[in-house]
């Protein structure tokens, strides 16, 4: 409906379909070699492409492009008990940040995630879109080291992706966590990595650390 031009008359569904061909040929959002692709392309690079290709002009920002197709793709809700284990943290004195692999604009990343966790106090959002490099490449998790002042072996990093969260900051020297509560189906374990299933889980175990 924002569309002020669409010269062959195209669907949104058609438009999808071409997406998922691109999105192919990238190389990009296959669960099995994501992984592979430390490279982000950013949605402000592909979709002038995307369109303009479809002879489609859009008569929104790249901002408010991102902001609707997300919201109305995507729509999201915080994991069970993360607000109370943010909570938690801070009261802990722990210091929080973010890495995410996204390809929406870094300001609409950082407007969901304030909107989900108001009372958030992560001290920064890395977007992936905004900084070239993917998870698991070393070069993202280093820019946070450096946004933190912290060497690696101080530095825990939660995730429920595991070649890009679980591997990716391991081989940049931190403690990976490995976070299945919000995954659907069977995981596959691996009994060498510290795996929780929810929030409440990582609290009692960090409640353990304190007291030893």
């Amino acid at each position: 409906k924002y569309a002020v031009k669409n010269k062959f008359n195209y669907t949104a569904e058609q438009v999808q379909n071409y997406v998922a061909k691109l999105n192919s040929e990238l190389g990009r959002f296959d669960p099995k070699t994501a992984h592979f692709n430390q490279i982000e392309i950013p949605n402000s690079m592909f979709q002038p492409y995307l369109y303009e290709s479809l002879g489609i002009e859009i008569n929104l920002t790249n901002v408010e492009k991102d902001r609707i197709f997300w919201n109305n793709a995507a729509p999201a809700v915080p994991t069970d008990g993360i607000v109370d284990f943010l909570k938690f943290l801070k009261q802990k004195n722990i210091r929080t940040g973010v890495i995410t692999n996204i390809c929406y604009d870094p300001s609409v990343v950082e407007e969901r995630i304030n909107n989900l966790l108001p009372n958030n106090e992560f001290e920064f959002i890395i977007a992936s879109s905004n900084y070239i490099f993917r998870k698991p490449s070393r070069h993202i998790f280093e820019l946070a080291l450096l946004k933190a002042d912290l060497e690696a072996k101080d530095v825990w990093f939660i995730g429920d992706n595991y070649e890009c969260d679980v591997k990716g900051s391991a081989e940049a020297g931190m403690f990976p966590v490995w976070y299945t509560g919000a995954k659907n189906g069977k995981v596959e374990p691996d009994e060498s990595v510290l795996t929780i299933n929810s929030w409440e889980k990582l609290k009692i175990i960090l409640e353990n650390l304190e007291k030893c």
